[in-house]
Order: C-alpha cells, then sequence, then structure tokens
C-alpha cells in the first residue's frame, strides 16, 4: 500500500514519545513493503532560507520536511495559530506530491488535523488517525481556558472524522470513547526495538561515575518535565528515600515547562545538591545512564502509553511506575516492575527503597521486563495490525459536523 504520514515531529525533530513512534512504524511498514512518505516539519523558530523545504528517503521511507512560513508565530504564544500555519505548509506540500497518490492517510494527533482532513477529503481517500494523547487528560479532565477547549474541539473533529481509529492502549481506547463520543477503535500498542539498547561496560561506568563518584545509589527519572509526568511526586519523595539510604543521587533527564519548578523544588526540600538536571541527553548518554541507574521511576500522573517504560526495560533498568493510563498495562506489579498509585509520594518512596533494599529481586523483575518486549511490543507486528486497519478502512459517508460541547466541569465526570 501506499501510505501518507503526517506529523508534526518526526527524528531529529522530537518532542516526546511520538516522533519515535511515527519513525518506527513508517519504518517497519516500509520493511514490510509497503510504500511510506511522511510530512512532518522543520525545527521550530526556523524559516524557509536557514532550513528550506527538503525531500529526502532515509531508511527507506521518503520524508517531506516543510520550511516554516515567514509569519512570526511560535509554538511557544501562538500555539493554535503556529499549528494552523503548519497544516498550510504540510497541505502544499502534500498537494505537490502528485502525481503520487497515497491509498490511506495516517494522521498522528490533533496538530495534524487541518492538513490530514483537507488532502483525504481532496484525494478521497480514507483517513487513519491515532490519538496519541488527549488535551482533557493531560489537565486531569479538566478544559477550564479557551486554548484548552480549542485543542479537545480539534481532537473530537479528528476522532470524529477519520474513517477509522487507533489508540495506544486499552485506557487510551476507553478515554477516547468516553470524551469523543465514538466506539470503534483499535488497540495498537506502542513498541521497541531492543537493539541498541546495550552500552558497552565502560559507557556504562562512565555513567555511573559522573553521576555518583562515591558510589551512592542512583535514581532516575527520564522523559518530558510537564505536570501531567508526576516528577514533582519523586522530588518530593527523594528526602524520604535519602532517610534511608544516605547520599541517594536523583538524575532528572529531560526538558519541559516545569524544569525550573523543579529545581526550586529541589531547593525548597533541601535536596538540590542531590539532584542532576540533566536536560536533553543523546541517545547513546541516555541508555548509558539507564543501564548504570539503580531505579527508574516513572511517576506520571497521566500516560496514555508510557513508551520509557520500554525504554528503560530494553535497556535493563530496575522499574517502579505508577498506575497510570497505559502504564498499568505495561508494568506488572511485583513481575516486571514495582507499581504505585500517582501523586502517592509515600508509596513511590517505598517502592524506591524495596528496590534499592532488594538489588537482587529487582534484577529478576528487570530481566522478565526485558523478556516481554520481543514478543509483546515487537515492531514487526505492531506495524502489521497498522497495515491491517489500513486494508480494512474505508471512506464513509461524513455527517455535517457541528461544535461540540464543552463540559462545563470534569469531563470525566458523567455529566
Amino acid at each position: 500500500m501506499r501510505v501518507l504520514m503526517l506529523s508534526w515531529e518526526y527524528p531529529p525533530v522530537v518532542v516526546g514519545g511520538l516522533g519515535r513512534h511515527v519513525h518506527a512504524l513508517a519504518t517497519h511498514l516500509v520493511g514490510l513493503g509497503h510504500e511510506v512518505v511522511v510530512l512532518c516539519r522543520q525545527e521550530a523558530g526556523t524559516d524557509a532560507l536557514t532550513h528550506p523545504t527538503s525531500d529526502t528517503v532515509h531508511e527507506g521511507v521518503r520524508v517531506v520536511r516543510v520550511a516554516e512560513d515567514p509569519t512570526h508565530l511560535t509554538f511557544e504564544k501562538d500555539l493554535v495559530a503556529w499549528t494552523l500555519a503548519m497544516g498550510h505548509g504540510l497541505v502544499r506540500a502534500g498537494l505537490a506530491l502528485a502525481p503520487w497518490r497515497p491509498d490511506v492517510v495516517h494522521a498522528h494527533d490533533w496538530l495534524v488535523t487541518h492538513p490530514a482532513v483537507a488532502l483525504a477529503d481532496f484525494l478521497g481517500v480514507p483517513l487513519v488517525a491515532t490519538i496519541h494523547a488527549t488535551e482533557a487528560g493531560r489537565h486531569s479532565g479538566w478544559l477550564s481556558q479557551p486554548l484548552n477547549q480549542q485543542i479537545h474541539s480539534v481532537e473530537w473533529w479528528l476522532a470524529n472524522r477519520a474513517d477509522a481509529l487507533i489508540t495506544c492502549s486499552a485506557s487510551m481506547r476507553a478515554e477516547v470513547t468516553q470524551l469523543f463520543e465514538v466506539n470503534e477503535i483499535s488497540v495498537i500498542h506502542n513498541g521497541i526495538s531492543p537493539r541498541g539498547w546495550r552500552p558497552s561496560t565502560s559507557a556504562v561506568r562512565a555513567a555511573r561515575s559522573a553521576y555518583a563518584p562515591e558510589g551512592a545509589p542512583v535514581v532516575m527519572y527520564f522523559g518530558r518535565l510537564e505536570w501531567e509526568k508526576g516528577v514533582h511526586d519523586l522530588v518530593a519523595a527523594l528526602p524520604r528515600v535519602r532517610r534511608a539510604f544516605p547520599g541517594t543521587r536523583l538524575v532528572v533527564a529531560g526538558q519541559g515547562r516545569q524544569a525550573s519548578a523543579l529545581v526550586e523544588q529541589a531547593r525548597k526540600l533541601r535536596v538540590r545538591r542531590s539532584v542532576d538536571f540533566a536536560g536533553h541527553l543523546p541517545d547513546r548518554a541516555l541508555v548509558a545512564l539507564l543501564a548504570a541507574a539503580d531505579v527508574v521511576v516513572l511517576p506520571s500522573r497521566y500516560e496514555p502509553f508510557g513508551i520509557v517504560a520500554l525504554e528503560a526495560a530494553a535497556a535493563g533498568a530496575p522499574l517502579v511506575a505508577s498506575t497510570a493510563g497505559g502504564l498499568a498495562e505495561l508494568v506488572v506489579d511485583g513481575v516486571t516492575g514495582l507499581s504505585v498509585t500517582p501523586g502517592d509520594v509515600d508509596g513511590i518512596a517505598e517502592a524506591v527503597r524495596a528496590v534499592l533494599a532488594d538489588p537482587a529481586a529487582a534484577a529478576r523483575r528487570a530481566k522478565a521486563a526485558k523478556a516481554r518486549l520481543s514478543t509483546e511490543f515487537n515492531w514487526r507486528g505492531i506495524a502489521e495490525q497498522t497495515a491491517e486497519v489500513y486494508r480494512t478502512a474505508e471512506v464513509r459517508a461524513q455527517p455535517t459536523l457541528g461544535r461540540p460541547k464543552i463540559a462545563t466541569g470534569n469531563a470525566f465526570t458523567v455529566q
């Protein structure tokens, strides 16, 4: 099949797990014999002079990376306008692909809704959409601000306009069903390739020396620094861990809007010198640090899937994770890691102490987690499942859609 994918991030432009997902799916679809074109963007803040539109083939995938238009719009301050401008560029690039014509258009998340709908309508082909997360979910059900409501309405449009829907976990399927009043949704997990997650002994030793030169226990978080990721709960738990295991260090790898708040929180809790805010780490450095850590903690309050849990498992790291969303499906408590209730600071501290107190048991759980990757989270199988969705998707008669109702209270509470 000929597949046209639209994504607002694609390596090396990576904001979160979505970019890695689209890359892996595209390359494995090509491996199955399908033809894939990805429409994506250049880095934010660039323009057509510094970063012109490019059309290249990488790993068998044709990647059309669209330049930003001249308008002075920024992602941080003008999100909806910036998204519409990006979509305009993607539409023009998609139309310019002619005479090449896809059999299906696959949209990844709300930011590409407008160009995906426009291209699918113009081409008369099925629109498949993967909903990776929701605005209501990211804000614990509250859509109190105009921007929240705008994003929610675009998500609702994408979910109701798509000819076939995919979510990455059963919990996300339930969430999408409730929020957008749609029923037919395929659940296809994210995946991971274990290759590339095996650092050298010297690299692991160097990472350990860099972050714990005196041999103290190393607790690690990696991912975006946003409120829904619950990093503040982990920072709050650190003093309680250090009382049982003096000298314990926390390494926080990632970037996000909560970075400065987390630094201030660590300072107020008097553990600032025990926390390393490492920022964004290159892949090799990240893998080495994961393998060097005594425990990786994923304390999310909202997590549609949790690909970071698979990455930690691939690196062989003992895992403590909340039961938020997809993480509850990935981590089997007591078997492949330890689970805690989202937002439970005491529970996080207790689970981390349990890992540090019994490293042999932690190692057994880590080994079991790694063993699951090749069977349950294999990218070839995921690509085959996605291709089956493509094959069965049909252009539906589209009803006229009005504006969705916005919940005046919590969107997850029955009105």
